[in-house]
């Protein structure tokens, strides 16, 4: 198998979003209230358990991105 093929896509998803608020200094209780002011309503149990389980789709990447005021993401 390559070693692409062995990565966990989900732990890769959830760290780079971890990685972004750390570096934006931003937990999930300010990230659930930056969504709600671009119009996206999530509770703070559903954003921590979306990103601890690493299972979300794009499109809440892409919402995440936008409410930390992100414009470019590198993923190595």
């Amino acid at each position: 198998m390559s070693e692409q093929a062995e990565l966990d896509w989900n732990k890769v998803a959830s760290g780079t979003l971890k990685a972004e608020l750390a570096r934006a200094s931003i937990g999930y209780e300010e990230l659930t209230e930056r969504l709600a002011a671009i119009g996206i309503e999530e509770t703070y149990k559903a954003v921590a358990a979306k990103i601890n389980r690493g299972s979300f789709s794009f499109a809440f990447f892409v919402q995440c991105m936008k409410a930390l005021g992100i414009d470019n993401i590198r993923i190595n």
